[in-house]
């Protein structure tokens, strides 16, 4: 595996998913069932997590799939409220059958902690991973609030309202994904919550540009104010120097929550190291990106292609320590 890591991630994957390695994640269990759920829920990692996906293949078998189980869940989540928002605005379906649809998912994911089965083949493995490790049901319910949130809520008054906004959507998939790596320290949850906050406001300060045509401004009203930068001019995409200030100021907060985050990856299990450090250095590039960028956050996208996030591996496997 050491040898694949200095290759791009498109020429590295087909190569490693004909080895045994590969396989006997999904192979090594007894029922078919399980088998094919979990199969479904890496799936999904690899269609929509990429970097995160090959960074998962360090883990040992078990923790693969029980990550695989979460990152389903989730993404399942966000695609249900996507996929009803943009029927909602095509005035193909109404709020209330929105809340219906997540209330029947909320009824669901209920049973499946009280250990009735689910025909879902999402909950069928997330039911399995809640076998082996203690995920409280809170997170997960925590996480839908946040997510049906996004249908009502276009605007944030405080960044306390922001930060718990992004708590539900973030820090509850980092105390979530905890419980599989394992740590020796209570206090790694507290670090997991700041690298789920750093995490979202850097998706908040990349999509700024996108969530304006959707009508949306996460950047609080307060931080608005202080930098003296109107809604209008965002609408417009203005970058004046009043512009600038906010997003190097907010920015900073981003990047002071990640140093928290750092603090906490010793506590992790070792052999559980090497997901969370990618996750911090790759999504901390995208604010360096934004400021080569000059703050244009209204007509460009800050990303890095494959090949960036995938050479990193090396300086993030030489940073896991002892």
């Amino acid at each position: 595996m050491s040898s694949l890591i200095r290759l791009p991630y498109n020429v590295v994957r087909p190569i490693y998913e004909k080895t045994k390695f590969h396989h006997s994640v999904i192979t090594d269990l007894e029922s078919e069932e399980l088998r094919n759920a979990y199969a479904h829920c890496r799936k999904i990692t690899r269609d929509h997590a990429k970097t995160f996906y090959m960074a998962t293949r360090f883990l040992p078998n078990h923790k693969q799939r029980s990550i695989f189980a979460i990152y389903g869940l989730c993404r399942y989540l966000d695609d249900l409220v996507d996929e009803a928002e943009d029927l909602m605005f095509q005035k193909k379906i109404t709020l209330e059958e929105i809340d219906d649809r997540l209330a029947d998912f909320h009824y669901k994911l209920v049973r499946t902690y009280e250990g009735f089965d689910q025909e879902d083949p999402i909950l069928t493995a997330f039911s399995d991973t809640l076998k082996e490790y203690q995920i409280s049901m809170e997170l997960p319910l925590l996480l839908m609030e946040g997510v049906q949130s996004d249908l009502t809520k276009k605007r944030y008054q405080t960044f306390q309202e922001l930060y718990d906004y992004s708590y539900k959507v973030a820090s509850v998939v980092g105390l979530m994904t905890s419980e599989v790596f394992g740590y020796n320290n209570e206090d790694a949850l507290k670090h997991a919550i700041d690298l789920g906050i750093a995490m979202q406001l850097t998706n908040i300060l990349r999509d700024v540009g996108e969530d304006l045509r959707m009508g949306r401004i996460y950047l609080p009203a307060e931080d608005l104010e202080r930098f003296q930068v109107t809604e209008k001019e965002l609408h417009q995409g203005v970058r004046s120097d009043r512009f600038v200030g906010l997003m190097e100021y907010q920015i900073e907060r981003a990047r002071s929550y990640y140093e928290s985050a750092d603090k906490g990856i010793s506590m992790l299990d070792r052999d559980s190291r090497l997901p969370v450090i990618l996750a911090r250095m790759n999504y901390s590039r995208i604010l360096d990106q934004i400021e080569e960028n000059r703050y244009d956050v209204f007509s460009q996208r800050a990303h890095l292609n494959s090949i960036q996030k995938f050479t990193i591996l090396p300086r993030a496997i030489a940073s896991i320590g002892s």
